[in-house]
């Protein structure tokens, strides 16, 4: 198999980086800074620390966008070289099942609530602070849905593609 450790270097690092280059920042600055402005919304010092927070997370989310479709071209290359089938149900297809319904869908999400329509500094040029405010409060409940995925789901993957049960 020519390249395929090569291809595999370079998806493990793709996938490490996806996976964690956003969590301390999410654990030490967005949860602090969200569950100060909950407890006082009215306390502007919080609103605005909340905001900043949150813009400079959308602004480092980059590292994760940009790892995630080399992720999954890395990975479909790698299951190309290696000539594995994921027509049979074996770690192979749990794992791409995982990515499909679960990984995918999320960066659909993420990438607009943080590069696109959603971008909180892009809207707070406009001046639409409504919209700001609403798309906000949709990256926080985004966030409360997605992380307890991202819990269990990352670390299944990683399962999967160490031990290939089955």
């Amino acid at each position: 198999m020519p390249w395929y450790l090569q291809v595999k270097f370079v998806h493990l690092f793709m996938v490490a980086m996806w996976s964690f280059s956003t969590a301390v920042a999410y654990r030490n600055f967005i949860i602090p800074a969200f569950r100060a402005w909950q407890r006082e919304p009215d306390n502007t010092a919080a609103m605005a620390r909340r905001n900043e927070f949150m813009e400079r997370f959308d602004k480092g989310a980059i590292l994760e966008h940009a790892a995630f479709p080399i992720t999954l071209l890395s990975g479909l290359l790698m299951v190309w070289l290696a000539g594995w089938s994921w027509q049979d149900l074996n770690w192979l297809s749990m794992k791409l099942g995982i990515v499909l319904i679960i990984f995918v869908p999320i960066e659909i999400v993420d990438y607009y609530i943080s590069h696109l329509g959603g971008n909180k500094r892009k809207i707070r040029a406009t001046g639409d602070s409504a919209r700001y405010e609403a798309m906000t409060r949709f990256h926080w409940q985004f966030f409360r849905v997605t992380t307890p995925l991202i819990i269990v789901f990352v670390p299944l993957v990683f399962y999967l593609a160490v031990t290939k049960p089955v």
